[in-house]
Protein backbone atom coordinates (compact mmCIF):
# COMPACT_ATOMS: atom_id res chain seq x y z
CA UNK A 1 0.00 0.00 0.00
CA UNK A 2 1.38 3.49 -0.78
CA UNK A 3 1.73 5.55 2.06
CA UNK A 4 -0.31 8.80 0.65
CA UNK A 5 -1.85 11.58 2.31
CA UNK A 6 -3.71 14.58 1.19
CA UNK A 7 -2.91 17.78 3.57
CA UNK A 8 -5.39 20.81 2.99
CA UNK A 9 -4.33 23.70 5.06
CA UNK A 10 -4.51 27.48 4.08
CA UNK A 11 -1.83 28.76 6.08
CA UNK A 12 1.62 28.06 4.25
CA UNK A 13 3.60 27.96 7.32
CA UNK A 14 1.54 25.31 8.67
CA UNK A 15 1.04 23.42 5.23
CA UNK A 16 4.70 23.01 4.84
CA UNK A 17 5.47 21.82 8.37
CA UNK A 18 3.47 19.06 7.93
CA UNK A 19 4.36 18.29 4.62
CA UNK A 20 8.12 18.07 5.57
CA UNK A 21 7.42 16.14 8.87
CA UNK A 22 5.04 13.53 7.14
CA UNK A 23 7.94 13.56 4.06
CA UNK A 24 11.17 12.46 6.85
CA UNK A 25 8.53 9.50 7.72
CA UNK A 26 8.52 8.28 4.14
CA UNK A 27 4.51 9.37 3.32
CA UNK A 28 4.01 10.69 -0.27
CA UNK A 29 2.08 14.03 1.02
CA UNK A 30 -0.25 15.97 -1.78
CA UNK A 31 -0.54 19.11 0.02
CA UNK A 32 -2.85 21.98 -0.87
CA UNK A 33 -3.97 25.35 0.20
CA UNK A 34 -8.11 24.97 -0.65
CA UNK A 35 -10.78 22.52 -0.97
CA UNK A 36 -11.52 22.44 -4.23
CA UNK A 37 -8.37 21.70 -5.92
CA UNK A 38 -7.81 18.74 -3.14
CA UNK A 39 -11.26 17.49 -4.10
CA UNK A 40 -10.00 16.87 -7.64
CA UNK A 41 -6.49 15.33 -6.14
CA UNK A 42 -9.13 12.97 -4.34
CA UNK A 43 -11.40 12.40 -7.04
CA UNK A 44 -8.89 10.94 -8.98
CA UNK A 45 -7.12 9.05 -6.77
CA UNK A 46 -6.79 5.81 -4.13
CA UNK A 47 -5.50 8.30 -0.92
CA UNK A 48 -6.76 6.42 2.27
CA UNK A 49 -6.11 9.29 5.08
CA UNK A 50 -6.51 13.40 4.67
CA UNK A 51 -5.65 16.07 7.31
CA UNK A 52 -8.03 18.74 6.99
CA UNK A 53 -7.92 22.19 8.70
CA UNK A 54 -11.38 22.99 9.96
CA UNK A 55 -11.24 26.70 9.39
CA UNK A 56 -10.73 27.61 5.79
CA UNK A 57 -12.65 29.52 2.54
CA UNK A 58 -14.58 29.39 0.57
CA UNK A 59 -14.79 25.15 2.00
CA UNK A 60 -14.30 24.29 5.45
CA UNK A 61 -12.83 21.38 6.77
CA UNK A 62 -16.58 19.87 7.81
CA UNK A 63 -17.79 20.15 4.31
CA UNK A 64 -14.48 19.02 2.39
CA UNK A 65 -14.70 15.80 5.30
CA UNK A 66 -18.46 15.63 3.98
CA UNK A 67 -17.63 15.29 0.43
CA UNK A 68 -14.41 13.13 0.74
CA UNK A 69 -16.75 10.70 2.79
CA UNK A 70 -19.16 10.38 0.24
CA UNK A 71 -16.18 9.82 -2.48
CA UNK A 72 -14.87 6.90 0.25
CA UNK A 73 -16.62 6.16 2.99
CA UNK A 74 -13.26 4.41 4.15
CA UNK A 75 -10.80 7.28 4.20
CA UNK A 76 -9.27 7.83 7.37
CA UNK A 77 -9.43 11.91 8.16
CA UNK A 78 -7.61 13.96 10.71
CA UNK A 79 -8.94 17.17 11.96
CA UNK A 80 -6.64 20.07 12.90
CA UNK A 81 -7.85 23.08 13.80
CA UNK A 82 -6.68 26.52 16.21
CA UNK A 83 -9.92 26.73 17.04
CA UNK A 84 -10.81 23.77 18.08
CA UNK A 85 -13.61 23.65 20.76
CA UNK A 86 -15.31 20.28 21.77
CA UNK A 87 -18.35 20.48 19.98
CA UNK A 88 -16.28 21.20 16.92
CA UNK A 89 -14.75 17.78 17.64
CA UNK A 90 -17.77 16.46 18.45
CA UNK A 91 -19.43 16.90 14.99
CA UNK A 92 -16.07 16.25 13.35
CA UNK A 93 -16.25 12.47 14.45
CA UNK A 94 -19.87 11.96 13.73
CA UNK A 95 -18.95 12.66 10.51
CA UNK A 96 -16.40 10.03 10.65
CA UNK A 97 -13.13 11.89 11.61
CA UNK A 98 -10.86 9.12 13.45
CA UNK A 99 -9.07 11.95 15.37
CA UNK A 100 -9.36 15.91 16.35
CA UNK A 101 -5.88 18.02 16.79
CA UNK A 102 -5.52 21.19 17.95
CA UNK A 103 -3.01 23.61 16.89
CA UNK A 104 0.05 24.09 17.89
CA UNK A 105 1.10 20.67 18.08
CA UNK A 106 4.93 19.32 17.44
CA UNK A 107 5.74 17.82 14.95
CA UNK A 108 6.71 14.32 17.25
CA UNK A 109 2.31 14.63 18.36
CA UNK A 110 1.65 14.67 14.53
CA UNK A 111 4.34 12.01 13.66
CA UNK A 112 2.46 9.54 16.46
CA UNK A 113 -0.95 10.28 15.55
CA UNK A 114 -0.70 9.36 11.79
CA UNK A 115 1.56 6.12 13.05
CA UNK A 116 -1.41 5.30 15.49
CA UNK A 117 -4.05 5.80 12.35
CA UNK A 118 -1.70 4.69 9.61
CA UNK A 119 -1.30 1.02 11.67
CA UNK A 120 -5.95 1.11 11.56
CA UNK A 121 -5.06 1.52 8.06
CA UNK A 122 -2.97 -1.01 7.29
CA UNK A 123 -5.17 -3.49 9.46
CA UNK A 124 -8.27 -2.76 8.02
CA UNK A 125 -6.86 -3.49 4.90
CA UNK A 126 -5.59 -7.14 6.04
CA UNK A 127 -8.77 -8.23 7.24
CA UNK A 128 -10.14 -7.03 3.97
CA UNK A 129 -7.23 -9.38 2.19
CA UNK A 130 -8.36 -12.29 4.95
CA UNK A 131 -11.88 -12.00 3.97
CA UNK A 132 -10.98 -12.26 0.57
CA UNK A 133 -8.67 -14.89 0.83
CA UNK A 134 -10.96 -16.80 3.18
CA UNK A 135 -13.41 -16.61 0.02
CA UNK A 136 -10.72 -18.11 -2.69
CA UNK A 137 -9.33 -20.51 -0.74
CA UNK A 138 -12.42 -21.99 1.14
CA UNK A 139 -12.14 -25.93 1.09
CA UNK A 140 -8.16 -25.81 1.55
CA UNK A 141 -7.97 -24.28 4.54
CA UNK A 142 -8.08 -27.67 6.23
CA UNK A 143 -5.70 -30.67 7.25
CA UNK A 144 -7.57 -32.99 9.08
CA UNK A 145 -9.65 -31.77 11.75
CA UNK A 146 -6.91 -28.68 11.85
CA UNK A 147 -8.17 -25.53 9.91
CA UNK A 148 -5.41 -23.15 8.80
CA UNK A 149 -3.69 -21.34 6.08
CA UNK A 150 -1.11 -19.22 7.75
CA UNK A 151 2.58 -20.07 7.25
CA UNK A 152 3.14 -21.00 10.86
CA UNK A 153 0.46 -23.86 10.45
CA UNK A 154 1.92 -25.06 7.01
CA UNK A 155 4.90 -25.94 8.71
CA UNK A 156 2.77 -27.92 11.48
CA UNK A 157 1.06 -29.53 8.88
CA UNK A 158 4.31 -30.38 6.62
CA UNK A 159 6.15 -31.95 10.07
CA UNK A 160 3.09 -34.44 11.03
CA UNK A 161 3.63 -35.52 7.52
CA UNK A 162 7.36 -35.74 7.96
CA UNK A 163 6.92 -37.91 11.07
CA UNK A 164 3.27 -39.42 11.18
CA UNK A 165 5.27 -42.77 9.67
CA UNK A 166 8.34 -42.97 11.98
CA UNK A 167 7.80 -44.66 15.86
CA UNK A 168 9.97 -41.88 17.07
CA UNK A 169 8.21 -40.12 19.95
CA UNK A 170 7.18 -36.73 19.70
CA UNK A 171 6.62 -33.17 22.62
CA UNK A 172 3.78 -31.17 21.13
CA UNK A 173 4.66 -28.00 23.00
CA UNK A 174 1.81 -24.68 23.12
CA UNK A 175 -0.16 -22.85 24.97
CA UNK A 176 -3.73 -23.80 26.24
CA UNK A 177 -6.26 -24.57 23.66
CA UNK A 178 -3.81 -24.43 20.48
CA UNK A 179 -4.78 -28.09 19.27
CA UNK A 180 -2.23 -30.16 20.78
CA UNK A 181 -4.46 -33.23 20.83
CA UNK A 182 -5.42 -32.30 17.17
CA UNK A 183 -2.33 -32.53 16.31
CA UNK A 184 -1.36 -35.76 18.40
CA UNK A 185 -4.73 -37.49 16.58
CA UNK A 186 -3.44 -36.31 12.63
CA UNK A 187 -0.02 -38.24 13.63
CA UNK A 188 -1.52 -41.55 14.93
CA UNK A 189 -4.43 -41.38 12.10
CA UNK A 190 -1.41 -40.82 9.29
CA UNK A 191 0.78 -43.59 11.05
CA UNK A 192 1.00 -47.42 10.24
CA UNK A 193 -0.39 -47.45 13.70
CA UNK A 194 -3.95 -45.90 12.87
CA UNK A 195 -6.00 -49.43 12.69
CA UNK A 196 -4.53 -49.38 16.52
CA UNK A 197 -6.07 -47.23 19.93
CA UNK A 198 -5.46 -43.77 20.30
CA UNK A 199 -5.32 -43.38 24.00
CA UNK A 200 -5.17 -40.05 25.89
CA UNK A 201 -3.99 -39.06 29.42
CA UNK A 202 -4.15 -36.24 31.29
CA UNK A 203 -1.55 -36.25 33.50
CA UNK A 204 -2.33 -32.73 35.07
CA UNK A 205 -6.35 -33.36 36.41
CA UNK A 206 -4.89 -37.16 38.38
CA UNK A 207 -2.49 -37.10 41.34
CA UNK A 208 0.58 -39.20 41.54
CA UNK A 209 -1.32 -42.41 42.84
CA UNK A 210 -3.67 -42.27 40.54
CA UNK A 211 -1.66 -41.13 37.17
CA UNK A 212 0.27 -44.72 37.95
CA UNK A 213 -2.58 -46.71 38.17
CA UNK A 214 -3.79 -45.05 35.09
CA UNK A 215 -0.51 -45.07 32.97
CA UNK A 216 0.38 -49.30 34.22
CA UNK A 217 -2.33 -50.40 35.89
CA UNK A 218 -3.42 -52.69 39.42
CA UNK A 219 -3.52 -55.81 40.55
CA UNK A 220 -6.90 -57.12 42.83
CA UNK A 221 -6.07 -55.73 46.59
CA UNK A 222 -2.76 -53.44 45.48
CA UNK A 223 -4.65 -50.59 47.13
CA UNK A 224 -8.02 -49.95 49.09
CA UNK A 225 -10.40 -49.92 46.67
CA UNK A 226 -8.84 -51.95 43.88
CA UNK A 227 -11.50 -54.41 43.99
CA UNK A 228 -10.64 -55.99 40.38
CA UNK A 229 -7.71 -56.09 37.64
CA UNK A 230 -7.15 -53.11 35.68
CA UNK A 231 -5.13 -52.61 33.06
CA UNK A 232 -3.38 -49.21 32.38
CA UNK A 233 -2.96 -47.25 29.79
CA UNK A 234 0.10 -48.32 28.40
CA UNK A 235 -0.80 -52.20 27.65
CA UNK A 236 -4.32 -51.09 26.48
CA UNK A 237 -2.38 -49.05 23.88
CA UNK A 238 -0.33 -51.60 22.69
CA UNK A 239 0.40 -51.31 18.67
CA UNK A 240 -1.05 -48.00 19.09
CA UNK A 241 -0.48 -44.76 20.00
CA UNK A 242 -0.93 -43.15 23.94
CA UNK A 243 -0.82 -39.48 24.13
CA UNK A 244 0.18 -38.10 27.33
CA UNK A 245 -0.94 -34.42 27.56
CA UNK A 246 -0.05 -31.85 30.60
CA UNK A 247 3.18 -33.82 30.42
CA UNK A 248 4.91 -31.13 32.58
CA UNK A 249 2.54 -31.92 36.09
CA UNK A 250 3.97 -35.69 36.63
CA UNK A 251 5.64 -36.07 39.14
CA UNK A 252 9.48 -36.66 39.82
CA UNK A 253 8.96 -40.22 40.86
CA UNK A 254 6.30 -40.65 38.15
CA UNK A 255 9.37 -39.65 35.85
CA UNK A 256 11.44 -42.22 36.37
CA UNK A 257 8.89 -44.86 35.52
CA UNK A 258 8.05 -43.26 32.61
CA UNK A 259 11.85 -43.09 31.38
CA UNK A 260 11.86 -46.82 32.30
CA UNK A 261 9.07 -47.54 29.77
CA UNK A 262 10.52 -45.53 27.61
CA UNK A 263 14.17 -47.23 27.79
CA UNK A 264 12.89 -50.59 28.10
CA UNK A 265 9.17 -51.06 26.39
CA UNK A 266 8.42 -52.72 29.85
CA UNK A 267 6.40 -51.98 33.00
CA UNK A 268 4.95 -53.66 35.96
CA UNK A 269 1.25 -53.05 37.19
CA UNK A 270 0.40 -51.59 40.41
CA UNK A 271 0.80 -54.44 43.32
CA UNK A 272 2.43 -56.55 40.53
CA UNK A 273 5.19 -58.84 39.82
CA UNK A 274 4.55 -60.34 36.44
CA UNK A 275 6.76 -57.77 34.11
CA UNK A 276 4.30 -56.61 30.51
CA UNK A 277 5.76 -55.35 27.66
CA UNK A 278 4.32 -52.74 25.69
CA UNK A 279 5.15 -51.32 21.85
CA UNK A 280 3.81 -48.13 21.90
CA UNK A 281 4.10 -44.60 19.81
CA UNK A 282 3.96 -42.28 22.68
CA UNK A 283 3.21 -38.66 22.02
CA UNK A 284 3.48 -35.83 24.58
CA UNK A 285 2.01 -32.49 24.83
CA UNK A 286 2.67 -29.83 27.34
CA UNK A 287 2.18 -25.92 27.67
CA UNK A 288 4.84 -25.53 30.17
CA UNK A 289 8.31 -24.57 29.58
CA UNK A 290 9.91 -27.69 30.22
CA UNK A 291 13.61 -26.59 29.80
CA UNK A 292 12.92 -23.85 33.11
CA UNK A 293 12.15 -27.35 34.78
CA UNK A 294 14.74 -28.78 34.13
CA UNK A 295 17.07 -26.11 35.55
CA UNK A 296 14.95 -25.58 38.04
CA UNK A 297 15.25 -29.73 39.21
CA UNK A 298 12.16 -30.29 38.57
CA UNK A 299 11.87 -31.97 35.63
CA UNK A 300 14.83 -34.91 34.61
CA UNK A 301 16.82 -34.25 31.65
CA UNK A 302 17.39 -38.10 30.78
CA UNK A 303 13.31 -37.94 30.33
CA UNK A 304 13.15 -34.76 28.38
CA UNK A 305 15.59 -35.91 25.85
CA UNK A 306 13.31 -38.88 25.36
CA UNK A 307 9.90 -37.44 25.06
CA UNK A 308 11.21 -34.91 22.44
CA UNK A 309 13.14 -36.72 19.98
CA UNK A 310 11.19 -34.41 17.81
CA UNK A 311 9.20 -31.25 19.20
CA UNK A 312 6.27 -29.66 17.55
CA UNK A 313 5.59 -26.08 18.48
CA UNK A 314 2.34 -25.03 17.78
CA UNK A 315 1.52 -21.03 18.12
CA UNK A 316 -0.75 -19.31 19.89
CA UNK A 317 -3.83 -17.80 17.89
CA UNK A 318 -2.22 -14.34 18.55
CA UNK A 319 0.87 -15.14 16.04
CA UNK A 320 -1.88 -17.06 13.47
CA UNK A 321 -4.24 -14.05 12.77
CA UNK A 322 -4.61 -15.19 9.49
CA UNK A 323 -6.58 -17.97 10.83
CA UNK A 324 -8.80 -16.46 12.81
CA UNK A 325 -11.65 -15.52 9.70
CA UNK A 326 -11.62 -19.41 8.36
CA UNK A 327 -11.61 -20.88 12.09
CA UNK A 328 -14.78 -18.55 12.71
CA UNK A 329 -16.68 -19.49 9.38
CA UNK A 330 -15.76 -22.92 10.16
CA UNK A 331 -17.48 -22.60 13.84
CA UNK A 332 -20.38 -20.62 12.22
CA UNK A 333 -21.10 -23.72 10.26
CA UNK A 334 -20.37 -26.38 13.00
CA UNK A 335 -22.73 -24.62 15.24
CA UNK A 336 -25.80 -23.84 12.18
CA UNK A 337 -27.91 -26.54 13.60
CA UNK A 338 -28.08 -24.52 17.29
CA UNK A 339 -29.97 -22.08 14.91
CA UNK A 340 -32.56 -24.95 13.20
CA UNK A 341 -29.67 -25.41 10.84
CA UNK A 342 -29.56 -21.53 9.30
CA UNK A 343 -25.73 -20.43 9.62
CA UNK A 344 -25.05 -16.83 11.78
CA UNK A 345 -22.87 -14.33 9.94
CA UNK A 346 -21.07 -12.08 11.21
CA UNK A 347 -19.84 -8.55 9.50
CA UNK A 348 -16.17 -6.43 8.54
CA UNK A 349 -16.93 -4.64 11.91
CA UNK A 350 -17.29 -7.82 13.79
CA UNK A 351 -14.08 -9.75 12.28
CA UNK A 352 -12.52 -6.94 13.08
CA UNK A 353 -13.18 -7.19 17.06
CA UNK A 354 -12.38 -10.99 16.98
CA UNK A 355 -8.89 -10.57 14.48
CA UNK A 356 -8.37 -7.59 17.33
CA UNK A 357 -8.56 -9.46 20.30
CA UNK A 358 -5.47 -11.41 22.00
CA UNK A 359 -7.15 -14.77 22.42
CA UNK A 360 -5.77 -16.23 25.54
CA UNK A 361 -7.78 -19.67 25.52
CA UNK A 362 -6.81 -19.57 21.84
CA UNK A 363 -9.12 -21.67 19.10
CA UNK A 364 -11.06 -23.50 22.54
CA UNK A 365 -11.66 -20.24 23.61
CA UNK A 366 -13.32 -19.01 19.71
CA UNK A 367 -14.76 -22.52 19.40
CA UNK A 368 -16.33 -21.43 22.75
CA UNK A 369 -17.26 -17.96 21.88
CA UNK A 370 -18.71 -19.01 18.51
CA UNK A 371 -20.97 -21.38 20.34
CA UNK A 372 -22.12 -19.04 22.96
CA UNK A 373 -23.24 -16.37 20.11
CA UNK A 374 -24.88 -18.70 18.27
CA UNK A 375 -26.92 -20.02 20.83
CA UNK A 376 -27.83 -16.64 22.51
CA UNK A 377 -27.81 -14.08 19.21
CA UNK A 378 -31.32 -12.85 18.55
CA UNK A 379 -30.70 -12.08 14.90
CA UNK A 380 -28.75 -14.52 11.37
CA UNK A 381 -25.89 -11.95 11.82
CA UNK A 382 -25.02 -11.81 15.30
CA UNK A 383 -24.68 -8.19 16.83
CA UNK A 384 -21.31 -6.31 17.20
CA UNK A 385 -22.28 -5.12 20.34
CA UNK A 386 -22.77 -8.77 21.49
CA UNK A 387 -19.40 -9.88 20.31
CA UNK A 388 -17.66 -6.57 22.02
CA UNK A 389 -19.19 -8.12 25.24
CA UNK A 390 -18.31 -11.13 25.24
CA UNK A 391 -14.90 -10.53 24.56
CA UNK A 392 -13.31 -10.87 27.89
CA UNK A 393 -10.15 -8.62 27.19
CA UNK A 394 -12.74 -5.62 26.30
CA UNK A 395 -14.89 -6.11 29.74
CA UNK A 396 -11.60 -6.57 31.32
CA UNK A 397 -9.74 -3.12 29.96
CA UNK A 398 -12.77 -1.04 30.81
CA UNK A 399 -13.67 -2.51 34.36
CA UNK A 400 -17.67 -1.82 33.85
CA UNK A 401 -20.15 -4.31 33.91
CA UNK A 402 -23.21 -1.55 35.30
CA UNK A 403 -24.49 -2.31 31.29
CA UNK A 404 -24.21 -6.11 31.61
CA UNK A 405 -27.13 -8.51 32.19
CA UNK A 406 -26.02 -10.59 35.63
CA UNK A 407 -25.37 -13.77 33.75
CA UNK A 408 -23.51 -12.18 31.30
CA UNK A 409 -21.09 -9.86 34.02
CA UNK A 410 -20.49 -13.18 36.07
CA UNK A 411 -19.87 -15.00 33.09
CA UNK A 412 -17.22 -12.80 32.11
CA UNK A 413 -15.58 -11.76 35.50
CA UNK A 414 -15.43 -15.10 36.73
CA UNK A 415 -13.42 -15.57 33.29
CA UNK A 416 -10.96 -13.03 33.86
CA UNK A 417 -9.93 -14.06 37.18
CA UNK A 418 -9.12 -17.22 35.60
CA UNK A 419 -7.17 -16.10 32.89
CA UNK A 420 -5.31 -13.90 35.08
CA UNK A 421 -4.39 -16.91 37.40
CA UNK A 422 -3.20 -19.28 34.93
CA UNK A 423 -1.11 -16.21 33.71
CA UNK A 424 0.53 -15.38 37.37
CA UNK A 425 0.81 -19.19 37.54
CA UNK A 426 3.04 -19.43 33.98
CA UNK A 427 -0.32 -22.03 32.67
CA UNK A 428 0.60 -24.35 35.67
CA UNK A 429 -2.64 -25.33 36.82
CA UNK A 430 -1.76 -26.72 39.97
CA UNK A 431 -0.40 -23.44 40.99
CA UNK A 432 -3.35 -22.12 39.59
CA UNK A 433 -5.72 -23.63 41.22
CA UNK A 434 -3.89 -23.00 44.67
CA UNK A 435 -4.30 -19.10 43.85
CA UNK A 436 -8.00 -18.76 42.75
CA UNK A 437 -8.65 -21.17 46.05
CA UNK A 438 -9.98 -24.26 44.18
CA UNK A 439 -9.49 -27.87 43.80
CA UNK A 440 -7.68 -28.75 40.35
CA UNK A 441 -10.62 -30.94 38.99
CA UNK A 442 -12.59 -27.58 39.77
CA UNK A 443 -10.02 -25.55 37.85
CA UNK A 444 -10.32 -28.02 34.57
CA UNK A 445 -14.63 -27.87 34.63
CA UNK A 446 -14.38 -24.23 34.67
CA UNK A 447 -11.33 -24.04 32.32
CA UNK A 448 -13.02 -26.38 29.99
CA UNK A 449 -16.66 -24.16 30.23
CA UNK A 450 -14.67 -21.21 29.77
CA UNK A 451 -13.13 -22.71 26.16
CA UNK A 452 -9.54 -22.10 28.02
CA UNK A 453 -7.96 -25.79 28.20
Amino acid sequence: MNKEILVVEDNDTMRLGISETLKREVYSVFAFDNGADALKKFECSNIPLAILDLKMEPLDGIEILKRIKEINPSVEVLMISAYGTVEDAVKAMKLGAIDFLTKPFSPDELRIRIKNIWGKIENEKRIDELIEQNKILNEELGYGEMIGASPQMKEVFSLIDQVAEKDSTVLIKGESGTGKELVARAIHKKSGRSGKAFIKVNCGALNENLLESELFGHEKGAFTGAIRQKKGRFELADKGTLFLDEIGDISTAMQIKLLRVLQDGEFERVGGESTIITDVRLISATNQDLSKLIYEGKFREDLFYRLSVIPIKLPSLRERKDDIIPLVEHFLNKFASLNKDKKNKIDKDGIKLLVEYPWPGNIRELENLMERLCVISRYTEIENSLIARHLSGNIQHSGNFDNLPLEEALFAFEKNLIVQAMKKADGVKNRAAKILGISTSVLYYKLDKFGLI
